[in-house]
C-alpha cells in the first residue's frame, strides 16, 4: 500500500488488484491534488475500511469523519469482492461516494451495483479524464469543494506559469503551445518541482497508460518541450537526472 504525501487534501481510496491500473489512477488523481491510498486486494481494502468504520463509530460523538472522501473500486478482487465491500460500506451507514470500475459491461451488472449502493460505474478500459470528472461530480454531490482538494489551478515556477483549467502555459511571459502530452509532463513537474520523476512515472501520468518500456518516447517529448522553450530562455529548467529521469531546477 502506498499513500500520497499531501497533508491536506481530499482523500481517495483506490482498490484495484492490477498494479499498473492502480498506479495510473493514483498518479493522475495525485496530479489533480488528491491524497491517494492504494489497496491491491479486497482483503487489504476490507482491513482499511473496517479500521475506518471503527474509528468513526468510536469518535462519532466528537464528529469523527470517515477516513476517505471517495472510494474507487474494482469488482474482481482477491479475498473480498467489490460487491462485498460496497455492501459493507452501506450497511455501516457510511455515505462516502463509491465509483466502481470493472470489465463487466452488461446493464444488469451496473443496475445490481447501483442497487447495492455504488454511486457510479465505469467500464474498463476507461478514460482517465472521464474518471477524474466523475470523481469531481461525486465529491460535489457530497458537498465537497473540489477546488479546495489541494490542487492548484494556476502553478508558477520561476518564469513559468501554467493554468490547469484553461490548459495554458507561458514561459517568461510568452505563451507556449504545448500538445496534450507535453502539457501533462510540464504540469507533473511543476506540481512537484523538487521531485525526480522516472520515465515510467512521466509516461503513466502523461499518457494515462501502462508504461510501454520505451524510454525514448518520454525523451522525445521532453526534447520537444525544451525546443519550444529555447526562445524563452527557460529550456534549462528541465534537468536530466541520468539513470533516473527528469526534474526541475530552481
Amino acid at each position: 500500500m502506498r499513500e500520497g504525501r499531501r497533508t491536506v487534501a481530499t482523500r481517495v481510496l483506490i482498490i484495484e488488484d492490477d498494479a499498473d491500473i492502480n498506479q495510473i489512477v493514483a498518479t493522475r488523481l495525485e496530479r489533480d491534488g488528491y491524497l491517494c491510498t492504494q489497496a491491491f486486494s479486497g482483503s487489504e481494502a476490507k482491513l482499511l475500511l473496517e479500521r475506518g468504520l471503527k474509528e468513526r463509530a468510536e469518535g462519532k460523538a466528537m464528529g469523527a469523519a470517515f477516513p476517505f472522501d471517495l472510494i474507487i473500486s474494482d469488482l474482481m478482487l482477491p479475498g473480498t469482492t467489490g460487491e462485498e465491500l460496497v455492501t459493507a460500506i452501506r450497511e455501516n451507514g457510511a455515505d462516502v461516494p463509491v465509483i466502481v470500475i470493472s470489465a463487466r459491461t452488461t446493464a444488469a451488472d451496473k443496475i445490481d451495483l447501483l442497487r447495492l449502493g455504488a454511486d457510479d460505474y465505469l467500464t474498463k478500459p476507461f478514460d482517465l479524464d472521464e474518471l477524474a470528472a466523475r470523481v469531481e461530480v461525486q465529491l460535489r454531490h457530497r458537498g465537497h469543494t473540489v477546488a479546495a482538494s489541494g490542487a492548484k489551478s494556476t502553478l508558477r515556477f520561476r518564469e513559468w506559469e501554467l493554468d490547469h483549467e484553461a490548459r495554458t502555459f507561458t514561459a517568461a511571459g510568452t505563451p507556449v503551445d504545448l500538445t496534450r502530452i507535453e502539457f501533462n509532463i510540464v504540469e507533473m513537474l511543476m506540481r512537484h518541482p523538487k521531485r525526480v520523476f522516472t520515465k515510467q512515472e512521466l509516461f503513466e501520468g502523461a499518457w494515462g497508460e501502462p508504461y510501454a518500456a520505451d524510454a525514448n518516447t518520454v525523451n522525445v517529448h521532453v526534447s520537444n518541450i525544451r525546443t519550444k522553450l529555447k526562445p524563452t530562455g527557460t529550456a534549462d529548467y528541465i534537468k536530466t537526472v541520468w539513470g533516473m529521469g527528469f526534474k526541475l531546477v530552481g
